[in-house]
């Protein structure tokens, strides 16, 4: 196979899987790199994106964030495939965002802390409609009150997360559930409407 092919097949590989970028050899590194950083640099050019050091996001991520709607994304963050991020926007250190995920920070913004991790299909809209009977639901104005997620965080795939939310440092949100209420540090949620099932130090 040629070596064209193989690195085009790479790139896809990681895009998915981005986590893999982080140990390639010297010698996949130096086309990885470069790639990474033209894709960094073009959308630094083109959005208000700020972004930290020694990072992967993957080209078929979707980063939109105009001025006053920025996102800022720590150093070592990963965002893989498919991924939706409008601003505004924050990322700590060490943030991974898996493939087919959905962020919207509506005007209050979305905060993640170090270390958090977001699985895939993952949803976090920091935005609400009015649900006045009397008018169509496009027609209300939105309300934002923002969604603040802490450090070390696990969120489970296809998890979902209403605006208003602030999930403690070190909590776990199982697969599949909806997020509707603050989560304690440590607490371990699952369900639709999630609600506590452990905690994490028990474990």
């Amino acid at each position: 196979m040629a070596d064209v092919d193989y690195q085009t097949q790479h790139k896809k590989r990681l895009s998915w899987m981005p986590w893999l970028y982080f140990s390639l050899k010297s010698k996949h590194l130096s086309w990885a790199k470069p790639w990474q950083e033209d894709i960094q640099q073009q959308l630094k050019l083109l959005e208000t994106i700020h972004i930290g050091e020694h990072c992967f996001i993957a080209p078929q991520a979707q980063l939109f964030a105009e001025p006053g709607r920025d996102i800022i994304i720590g150093n070592h963050c990963m965002i893989s495939a498919e991924v939706f991020l409008h601003g505004p926007i924050t990322l700590g250190n060490e943030v991974a965002i898996n493939h087919g995920c959905s962020l919207d920070g509506g005007r209050k913004g979305i905060t993640i802390g170090d270390q958090t991790r977001i699985a895939n299909n993952v949803t976090i809209y920091a935005f609400n409609h009015g649900m006045s009977p009397n008018t169509p639901i496009y027609q209300q104005a939105a309300t934002s009150k923002g969604i603040v997620i802490g450090n070390d965080v696990w969120i489970g795939a296809q998890a979902g997360i209403v605006d208003g939310v602030t999930i403690g440092n070190h909590a776990v949100i199982g697969m599949g559930s909806i997020v509707t209420k603050n989560v304690a540090d440590y607490a371990i949620v699952a369900g639709n409407p999630a609600r506590v099932i452990g905690d994490r130090r028990d474990k």
